[in-house]
């Protein structure tokens, strides 16, 4: 059964060979995977704090972590951030998703993303921007397979580096109308 859930430490051991599959891949190098095996629970509360204003820098918006289950395994992450800002609208939208290198190409983003856009609905969007780098096949085609609809590309600097970022925007239907 495939669903998401708010981060849980029930998922503990399986997020964490995830996380090490992550770093292999040169990815969450930032998260020091020592911290999080010992400390996952404050890990994953410090994921839900996140939608927390209050908790907060000033410059960040709130978001709300889901990670995708299958059965009782971690698959990936989506974050949906609940409004834009000028960053957000050139990098990174109002969802961002990520599976894990050993679950890739089997459908589950397509899935984590069409999920990601009912609790989009949830918390009120009734539409949402989902950007990826031009050189993403694989998530541009998720992101149409979801009804994303092509609004243009630029060049943004991320960690110094320039990255060509292509934006889409997804309507999102009302929960009681027909899909």
């Amino acid at each position: 059964m495939l669903f998401l859930t708010r981060p849980d430490a029930v998922y503990r051991d399986t997020y964490l060979d995830a996380l090490r599959e992550y770093q292999a891949e040169g990815r969450h190098l930032e998260v020091e995977y020592v911290w999080v095996a010992r400390y996952f629970d404050d890990y994953v509360a410090s994921l839900r704090e996140r939608e927390d204003t209050r908790r907060l820098p000033m410059s960040w918006v709130p978001e709300t972590y889901f990670w995708l289950i299958d059965g009782a395994d971690y698959i990936g992450t989506t974050r949906l951030r609940h409004h834009l800002t000028d960053r957000l609208r050139a990098y990174g939208g109002n969802i961002g998703y990520e599976i894990r290198p050993s679950k890739r190409l089997q459908g589950y983003g397509k899935q984590i993303l069409k999920l990601a856009l009912v609790e989009a609905r949830r918390i009120g969007l009734k539409r949402a921007l989902v950007t990826c780098n031009r050189e993403n096949t694989g998530s541009r085609k998720i992101i149409e397979a979801n009804g994303g609809v092509f609004e243009g590309e630029d060049a943004v600097k991320i960690n110094g580096a320039m990255v060509h970022e292509r934006r889409y925007w997804i309507e999102i239907p009302r929960q009681d109308a027909p899909s």
